[in-house]
């Protein structure tokens, strides 16, 4: 089965003007109105520059200064050459952002986002508004002091189909936000009105002329071209409490094995009487407190709220990041459960997103970083509402905590497995429902993955030396790039062979019958 057809189009031009790449019935790019982003962005993109000349000029005079370092050379008549060259490298910094701002602007078409950027090459992309994963909000500390805030749209075209449009005015970015969420909803989109004509609609009133409406069977129908973008209504569903997640945190296994780390090196520095043995360990400490720093920053003020444009989250310390993912385009959910988190019955909920991956697939795909099973079982409903069977709660809880021995909903491995597997082999199996498939395993660690039907990439058999000698092998489904890797292991052949081939009429089905891309076409049909 094919992966999803990518929606960022990207075009390199070497020292010329900016191509142009246009849809059927798209305006010619020269036709758009095309925008800059806020003045202020090059002082904010060019402070890193700034702070990575000051490390580098205090190493080297550190290094091979005068005698005496830094210190010695401040205090000796060249003290000025050291805040000349500072200064040289900041008006270089920030005169090439200068020049980048001057060169980026974007532009917002029917159904595309365009992007020019570039100095010495230029580059221009487009993302398809029908193939727009999620919105994000993007505010880093820096930006925050000014009230700047970054758009990034992700689409499903790869680790590096986004595109960011930054910095813009945290107001501003709220109402683009709402206005291609609209668009990418299937609704018609007008402008936005001068500041102080915006008026409130209800969520009912069908009369009024709004971007975003309220979803639901009574929102059937509606005016012409909204000439308004409001921002969508939303109703906060959970927030995560600091002391559950520094908690969870504490009993992370990062954790465990940093404490375990230390007490070795204290015992080998005390028995060696070698502090050289603390040095040496020093990188590895710092990055495994890095990683639980990032956790702990990252994963802070944790929110999660719903509305007619999907499922929102809000969450950072140091950097807020607010997510919009539209519905439907969740292509598989994980919830697991660590040993150390069993007394608490806390599981994590994580998602697959075409579009998310590389460096912010740690960041972007937590639906819920610590949460009951209550509330993990709360957010899978937002992503995916209707599992098709008549009792979802059963069969979600047979997932999480069953086994071969006390229940039967579950196609599980065999008892010849458990050479294999001598600890998880009776939670092994597979259910399927109609409208997706789920996929449990793991005893210490346990794991339920969730794939809706329609969501399904392609599928996969793979079978080792000691699998066929037994005659079992390991089901895959393969989705789009991110934490969740759906797979059975050690299922009898047959079952997994019948699963395969199950599976894939059921994926084939599902797309058939599958809406439109832009949900809110649905309601006209």
């Amino acid at each position: 089965m094919s992966t999803p057809e990518g929606g960022l189009d990207k075009i390199d031009q070497r020292g010329g003007a900016a191509g142009r790449q246009d849809g059927p019935g798209q305006p010619e790019a020269e036709d758009l109105d095309w925008r800059r982003v806020h003045p202020v962005t090059p002082l904010v993109r060019g402070w890193a520059v700034v702070g990575a000349a000051v490390v580098i000029l205090g190493q080297q005079s550190l290094d091979g200064g005068p005698r005496g370092g830094l210190i010695a050379l401040i205090s000796s008549e060249y003290w000025w050459t050291l805040f000349v060259a500072l200064a040289a490298i900041a008006l270089v910094g920030w005169g090439y952002s200068v020049l980048a701002w001057r060169m980026t602007t974007y532009a917002i078409g029917e159904d595309t986002v365009h992007l020019r950027r570039g100095i010495l090459f230029r580059q221009q992309r487009h993302a398809r508004l029908d193939r727009l994963q999620s919105v994000d909000i993007r505010q880093p500390l820096v930006a925050r002091f000014f009230g700047l805030c970054e758009l990034t749209l992700e689409t499903a075209g790869g680790t590096d189909s986004g595109i960011a449009i930054g910095f813009l005015k945290g107001s501003d970015a709220d109402e683009l936000r709402a206005e291609l969420l609209a668009r990418a909803a299937g609704l018609k989109v007008a402008g936005t009105a001068p500041q102080g004509e915006a008026r409130d609609v209800g969520p009912l009133d069908a009369t009024q002329d709004a971007a975003v409406p309220a979803a639901g069977p009574e929102a059937s129908s509606y005016g012409p071209a909204a000439q308004v973008s409001l921002e969508a209504p939303q109703v906060p569903v959970l927030s995560v409490p600091l002391g559950r997640l520094i908690a969870s945190v504490v009993r992370s296994g990062a954790m465990i094995t940093l404490v375990l780390w230390a007490l070795a090196v204290l015992v080998v520095m005390i028995a060696t009487g070698e502090f050289a043995v603390m040095s040496a360990s020093l990188p590895a400490v710092l990055g495994a407190g890095g990683y639980l720093f990032g956790r702990l920053t990252g994963e802070f003020d944790f929110r999660v709220a719903i509305s007619p444009d999907g499922v929102r989250l809000r969450h950072g310390m140091l950097e807020t990041r607010s997510q919009t993912i539209p519905p439907g385009r969740v292509q598989a959910v994980r919830l697991v459960q660590s040993v150390l988190w069993r007394g608490r019955d806390w599981w994590r909920v994580q998602v697959n997103v075409a579009g998310y991956g590389g460096e912010s697939e740690e960041k972007n795909s937590v639906l819920l970083p610590v949460g009951t099973r209550e509330e993990a079982l709360t957010v899978l409903s937002l992503v995916l509402p209707d599992l098709g069977v008549d009792e979802p709660r059963r069969i979600l809880d047979a997932g999480l905590d069953g086994d071969s021995r006390t229940e039967s909903s579950y196609v599980t491995a065999s008892r010849r497995t458990r050479i294999l597997d001598p600890v998880a082999w009776r939670r092994n199996g597979f259910a399927v429902t109609g409208r997706a498939l789920l996929m449990r395993r793991g005893r210490m660690v346990k794991i339920l993955d969730v794939v809706p039907h329609e969501r399904t990439q392609s599928l996969g058999l793979s079978q080792g030396p000691w699998q066929r000698r037994l005659g079992v092998a390991s089901f895959q489904v393969h989705s789009t790039q991110g934490p969740v890797q759906p797979e059975v292991p050690h299922l009898d052949a047959d079952d997994a062979a019948r699963l395969m081939a199950e599976q894939a009429m059921r994926a084939r089905t599902a797309r058939a019958a599958a809406g439109p891309e832009r949900w809110m076409e649905r309601q006209g049909e």
